[in-house]
């Protein structure tokens, strides 16, 4: 009883982390996330929506579970986030129940709970505010975890089976031949329903987030060798077609997809094309993903860097913290493993694979890196776990480094803003404290359309119940390159395209107002023009204008960056 209170104390600290941050509003409100509260509000109104708006790699059910949220307690940033920190809290149990099991020992599995709990600034951000599924990929991926643990200590449990069926039907036989004798054990109903939710949540978490895939890929090559040393066809066959009809029925979405809109465009949404700005050959890019992965990715998933910027978190604790790491890397290559140990390994090797080798890669922002802090506090807590067995103050070491996450956590909170934001892109880092003034402002001047860019309409919508509606069909980088993929919800600009008054807002882009300007001026319309805080507000058009005016001012490419 004692040990579950202990772990029950540990999750309790990760959650009056994740509930200060909240209470101090550090976390800016921005357009992804404005996008799922969207999503979730329109499927109250009856939408049913396959995949997150305008982006067919990450599936609906966070839109779904926000929208459970709003219905029981109202339409808020706040709703969208409490579904975030809930996943999490699940996420972080689980995540101990990996350790507890894959090592063996509880002492393990809940200094994997700490280092969850309190964990560097990438992880705090990302399982705080919503981008869409990534909360719920880290939960699908303990589970796939969990279930592997199972099916492979089942698999384990003999060298040589045979497998019969019993003339009733209902129920499968093994007999398990040791070397230490003969052993009997069933594989039944819930033998059944392992394989099936094994199968299920791969197939559920290709919809729900492709990024679950690092999980899945490692977990099936070590579940299939594991099948296939049976030598047994009828065994194997029972067991791939269990797989296969779980599978198929948790990625149904992604199929009825790809069913509607065509398998090749959805697969290469799910390799990366939405982030596919590269020119470079594939042998540049790859070597450039490599660097990327070193010299961003991972100082940001250790916390020694936010995924935002590029600056030192807890300075006077780098030393000690990149010690400390690189001694339980070593000592955990050294350790003996398990081979179902190895598969939390695979789940590193399968990422670092994914990230250098597919378009994902150009973006090392740190949401990607998600499960890479999963393995290391599992790493971690097998490793000071075998070092408090010889001495027990080496477990204090374990404190080290959630300090140091503490630290890096409240020296972002201190700098507010940008407090702790997932706009990794400063020209598009705009100060959303200025957002009332700005709603105020429009709704004073009757300006309830019009066009601004993919960072400004949708927080504007979410924000304003859907009263105030503007067109995310300007750019925003500073060298005015422009992609429709930033125009998620085409009814939008559907809307602002009939309105007989429109305005213009523009954030931080002194070349794009130069260019609206003259855009003015050439068409004889007059204006008014506000600036508030980042926002440049253009209103009283004389004349309205339209997409096929201004959109030949820009430079139209494919990606989402």
């Amino acid at each position: 009883m004692k040990r579950y209170l202990l772990l029950a104390f540990v999750i309790l600290l990760g959650l009056s982390l994740k509930v200060s941050l909240l209470v101090l509003n550090v976390f800016p409100f921005n357009a992804d996330e404005a996008v799922v509260g969207l999503m979730a509000r329109h499927i109250l109104a009856g939408e049913k929506p396959i995949f997150f708006y305008g982006q067919a790699y990450m599936g609906s059910l966070d839109a779904f579970l926000v929208a459970f949220f709003f219905k029981a307690f109202g339409q808020s940033v706040f709703g969208i986030r409490l579904v975030q920190v809930i996943l999490y809290l699940l996420t972080i149990l689980t995540g101990f129940w990996v350790g507890y099991q894959f090592f063996g020992s509880f002492r393990a599995g809940l200094i994997a709970t700490l280092l969850l709990a309190i964990p560097p600034v990438n992880t705090t951000l990302y399982t705080t505010v919503s981008l869409g599924g990534y909360g719920e990929a880290l939960l699908i991926g303990n589970l796939i975890l969990i279930t592997t643990f199972y099916l492979l200590k089942y698999s384990e449990a003999s060298s040589e089976i045979s497998f019969r069926v019993s003339k009733s039907g209902g129920e499968a036989d093994t007999e398990v031949n040791r070397a230490s004798g003969m052993r009997t054990f069933r594989l039944g109903s819930h033998s059944v329903i392992l394989w099936l939710l094994w199968g299920f949540l791969c197939g559920f978490g290709l919809w729900v987030n492709g990024l679950t895939m690092v999980y899945s890929v490692p977990a099936g090559i070590g579940i299939l060798l594991r099948t296939f040393r049976i030598k047994n066809l009828r065994i194997i066959t029972w067991r791939i077609t269990l797989v296969l009809v779980g599978l198929l029925v948790g990625s149904f979405p992604w199929w009825f997809f790809a069913f509607q809109n065509g398998l090749g465009s959805l697969i290469h949404e799910l390799f990366g094309a939405a982030v596919a700005v590269e020119r470079e050959p594939f042998w540049l890019r790859t070597i450039n993903h490599m660097v990327y992965f070193v010299v961003l990715g991972l100082p940001a998933a250790i916390g020694l860097r936010p995924p935002w910027d590029v600056f030192w978190l807890g300075l006077p604790l780098i030393p000690f913290t990149l010690l400390l790491w690189g001694k339980i890397f070593w000592d955990w290559i050294r350790s003996p493993r398990s081979f179902q140990v190895k598969v939390i390994e695979g789940v590193i090797f399968t990422f670092i694979l994914g990230f250098v080798f597919t378009s994902f890669g150009v973006d090392p922002s740190g949401r990607y890196f998600l499960p890479v802090w999963l393995v290391l506090s599992l790493m971690g807590g097998k490793v000071l776990d075998e070092w408090g067995k010889k001495k027990p103050a080496y477990l204090s070491l374990a404190g080290l480094i959630a300090l140091f996450n503490l630290w890096g956590n409240l020296q972002c909170t201190a700098s507010n803003p940008p407090g702790l934001t997932t706009q990794f892109y400063a020209p598009a880092r705009v100060d959303m404290g200025d957002m009332p003034e700005v709603i105020q402002y429009l709704r004073e001047n009757g300006e309830l359309r019009g066009y601004t860019n993919y960072w400004v309409a949708y927080p504007l919508a979410f924000l304003t119940h859907e009263e105030i509606i503007f067109s995310p069909r300007f750019p925003y980088h500073p060298d005015l390159r422009y992609t429709r993929r930033d125009d998620r919800y085409p009814l939008y600009t559907q809307m602002v395209e009939e309105s007989d008054k429109v305005a213009l807002i523009t954030t931080r882009n002194p070349a794009l107002d130069q260019k609206l300007r003259s855009l003015l001026q050439e068409r004889k319309i007059l204006w008014n023009e506000k600036q508030i805080g980042d926002f440049v507000i253009y209103y009283n058009l004389s004349n309205p204008i339209r997409i096929v005016d201004f959109e030949k001012l820009f430079i139209q490419t494919d990606s989402a960056q």
